[in-house]
């Protein structure tokens, strides 16, 4: 992820403490349980189910050879991610949104070993881009087997990713699946960075849904550490200002020094993003349901001048369009 930039608006020095607070939640209902549950012990999902689940919602003609992600048909244990809609808000798997997955091909200038499980496990991997990336041909990005990009947008209250624009129209012009990126600012106010993100960031049929991207930063102008209430409410505020907005529950990324000290334990009903670049993510978030798993900082890839972020998505190809319907159909019902 790109470091932050924003340098006004600091709420530091105990000035925010004589004025009205600006950060208060705004009441979003959250549920009580977990966004995901495991599958019971030892259950599997085999390609035979990927199949017959894929057809059942009206997908193209899917063989088993086109289900990537599993190396054999009876040895792959999945997690079952639910919706992550608000309550009482069903979500119906469609054949119009259900389509084929891109095959992973990329490449890792430091590849690791990451064990029993690792990125190739996966069915459905994607990318994360900022303005370091430079021109992206997003046709031969997509056809490397990225099915979806998270795109940097805001950082702080005042700054906005230089390519984010030209990133957010080409990605959807090229087919993959787009969410936007903030990089969180602990020296602004938690709402002002809500809505500058709000401000450029459209609220669009079909986007996934917006990242608060939590971590320590030494490049960064602000120096601040926060206590962990402190930090815990200030993601609050910017968290439920954009559930009011996109009608989506953000998504929490982080890594594993900042979620040590602050997110452990915590936002046990928000979806997560790990990085996770030197060992699964069981090890470095022992307990943690996630999302996405970050797995290189040093990807390559046809379509990318330099080196590119590398994700994937935790569940299968039916369970990756099971969350995409559920994501996207809340915010367009809002």
């Amino acid at each position: 992820m790109a470091a932050c930039s924003s340098t006004s608006g600091i709420d530091s020095l105990g000035l925010d403490a004589l004025k009205p607070s600006k950060e208060i939640t705004s009441g979003i209902p959250r549920p009580e349980t977990p966004v995901a549950a495991a599958l019971a012990p030892g259950q599997i999902v085999t390609i035979n189910d990927e199949v017959a689940a894929l057809q059942d919602i009206g997908a193209p003609s899917v063989t088993p050879s086109a289900l990537v992600g599993m190396k054999e048909a009876s040895a792959v244990n999945a997690t079952e991610l639910v919706a992550l809609a608000r309550p009482g808000r069903p979500a119906a798997v469609g054949p119009a949104i259900a389509g084929p997955v891109q095959r992973h091909r990329f490449r890792d200038a430091k590849p690791m070993n990451f064990g029993k499980v690792s990125p190739k496990d996966y069915a459905v991997h994607g990318v994360d881009v900022s303005r370091w990336q430079g021109e992206i041909d997003w046709q031969k990005l997509k056809g490397q087997g990225a099915n979806f990009v998270y795109i940097k947008a805001t950082d702080g209250g005042d700054h906005l990713d230089p390519m984010f624009r030209q990133n957010w129209r080409e990605a959807d012009k090229a087919g993959l699946k787009r969410g936007a990126y903030h990089f969180f600012y602990w020296c602004r106010v938690a709402s002002e960075q809500a809505d500058w993100f709000i401000r450029n960031v459209p609220r669009v049929e079909g986007a996934l849904p917006p990242v608060i991207d939590v971590e320590y930063n030494g490049q960064s102008s602000c120096k601040r550490r926060l206590s962990r209430a402190r930090t815990l409410e200030k993601m609050q505020v910017f968290m439920d200002r954009l559930e009011a907005h996109y009608g989506q529950r953000p998504i929490i990324y982080t890594s594993p020094d900042f979620y040590e000290d602050n997110l452990k334990g915590q936002f046990k009903n928000y979806p997560f993003w790990l990085r996770s670049v030197a060992a699964h993510p069981t090890k470095r978030y022992p307990g943690r349901e996630f999302l996405f798993w970050q797995y290189s900082g040093s990807g390559l890839s046809h379509g990318v001048s330099g080196k590119i972020d590398l994700n994937v998505f935790n569940g299968s190809e039916r369970q990756w369009w099971q969350w995409v319907t559920g994501v996207t159909a809340m915010a367009e019902a809002d």
